[in-house]
């Protein structure tokens, strides 16, 4: 796999503004506790009637740019360059808040660009974006198709069908499509996202080798540079490497105080250590401050290790709660939902239905590791283990998968696979789960092989 190792940076996945297109990950449910139609997100989490949590530093300059568009689309109203502006800026800024609420808001404006001129590349790859972030990965790419038609130079446009292409799992022409964007602008965008396919591809060391070069190249936002060195150090962390990936943590902290992401990063690595308790006071904070759901269940899962099973629900709850507004400002997350559902043993039959609809819609391994997970759970283990063949096929080195994979054929009488694939989780990343990491060491360890060391 030679393909994007052409590249220097004199000449994930996420640029300037396409970093708002990364899917945060969104790990969510609708069950319990539902948020009422009205509800804010902070609303939600008992702060009154605030429309999010309290931002990062850097959402200041966003405030400002937001202020300044909002009012040259007053004075300006037939010019589309406004709206369009607008809506980047509100894109920038439901990534710094966790507010879905402003997806609504950009999508109008980007509408209302296109109104005054419906060859507005601009607003169409804004929308493409959008769609991104609201896992719309078909919509992404027909909006980023559109622009880039208009605009075949513009590293932007390209960089939202590459994602959309990865999502959809047309990794092939998502490679080709990565490679035009590197040729076009080697970046921090471009070299996220070679970074991402790279890992995808188990090309590991080259995905911590281009995730560098996005850190070095830099960009005009401070917050972006601080997004893409967590993902450095979350590169670290994966392979087990604790002391590269502290570090690294640190320096986006450095670029970014008090930067949510990175500090749940400090907290994974303070839980490998076993000093859960600090864990838990760090992500205690960040889930107050910033109610992502992937913080959130982080911090629920560290007190049902800690054996504080009723604090572990309440955060569950608060998941399947905020869920609801991300399906009114048109996000959609079955698929992590579906996910979310099988770890927790919650509503199976339904945590299926929704994997396998995914997987129609997009073939990525992450939707075939997804099923394969709902289907082991509901004790259909031959259609997991078709599902999790499919989740490997990249060679991705991704613990979960190995270790789902080793559960699936353990169910199934593959004493050696199952070994292979246990063995192959905890060789990768001995921590790299608080809920499974122990659960495969012991299973590994009843089927007489080998556990890695901790």
């Amino acid at each position: 796999m030679q393909l994007l190792r052409r590249y220097r940076r004199e000449g994930a996945i996420l640029g300037v503004i396409l970093l708002t297109a990364i899917a945060l990950a969104f790990f969510s449910a609708t069950r319990n506790n539902p948020a009422a139609p009205s509800q804010t997100l902070g609303e939600i989490m008992g702060q009154g009637n605030r429309t999010a949590p309290v931002a990062p530093a850097s959402s200041s300059l966003t405030d400002s740019q937001i202020a300044t568009y909002q009012q040259k689309s007053r004075t300006s109203p037939n010019d589309p360059q406004a709206f369009s502006n607008l809506g980047l800026a509100y894109l920038q800024k439901a990534r710094e808040t966790g507010d879905p609420t402003y997806y609504t808001k950009a999508e109008g404006v980007f509408n209302k660009s296109l109104e005054l001129d419906p060859s507005n590349a601009d607003a169409m790859g804004g929308l493409g974006s959008l769609e991104l972030s609201r896992h719309q990965f078909a919509k992404a790419l027909e909006w980023g198709q559109k622009a880039h038609n208009l605009r075949p130079q513009t590293a932007y446009h390209v960089g939202v069908m590459a994602d959309a292409l990865v999502e959809l799992g047309r990794y092939d022409e998502a490679l080709e499509t990565i490679q035009q964007m590197v040729d076009l602008r080697p970046d921090v965008s471009s070299y996220a996202r070679v970074s991402y396919i790279r890992e995808l591809m188990g090309q590991y060391d080259g995905a911590i080798e281009a995730m560098k070069e996005a850190v070095i190249a830099g960009g005009p936002a401070t917050e972006n540079v601080a997004w893409v060195t967590y993902q450095l150090g979350m590169l670290y962390f994966n392979k087990n490497d604790l002391t590269q990936a502290e570090a690294s943590f640190q320096q986006s902290l450095s670029l970014e105080p008090n930067y949510v992401y990175a500090l749940s990063g400090i907290a994974s690595v303070k839980a490998a250590q076993g000093d859960t308790a600090t864990a838990i006071k760090i992500m205690t904070d960040v889930s107050q401050r910033f109610p992502l759901q992937q913080f959130i269940i982080q911090l629920g899962d560290l007190y049902t290790v800690s054996g504080k099973p009723a604090e572990a629900n309440r955060q569950y709850d608060l998941v399947r709660a905020i869920q609801k507004l991300y399906q009114q400002n048109g996000v959609d997350t079955d698929l992590e939902m579906a996910l979310f559902d099988a770890d927790h043993d919650y509503n199976l039959p339904q945590a299926v239905q929704e994997a396998r609809q995914v997987v129609v819609q997009r073939k990525s391994v992450k939707a075939y590791d997804a099923l394969a997970w709902t289907l082991y759970k509901s004790g259909d283990y031959k259609g997991a283990e078709e599902a999790s063949r499919q989740a490997l096929r990249l060679g991705t080195l991704d613990s979960l998968y190995f270790y789902h994979a080793g559960m699936i054929a353990s169910k199934l009488g593959q004493t050696t696979e199952a070994r292979d694939y246990l063995n192959k989780a905890l060789s990768q990343n001995p921590n790299f789960s608080l809920l499974y990491a122990p659960q495969a060491a012991q299973t590994l360890a009843s089927l007489g092989g080998p556990v890695a060391a901790r």
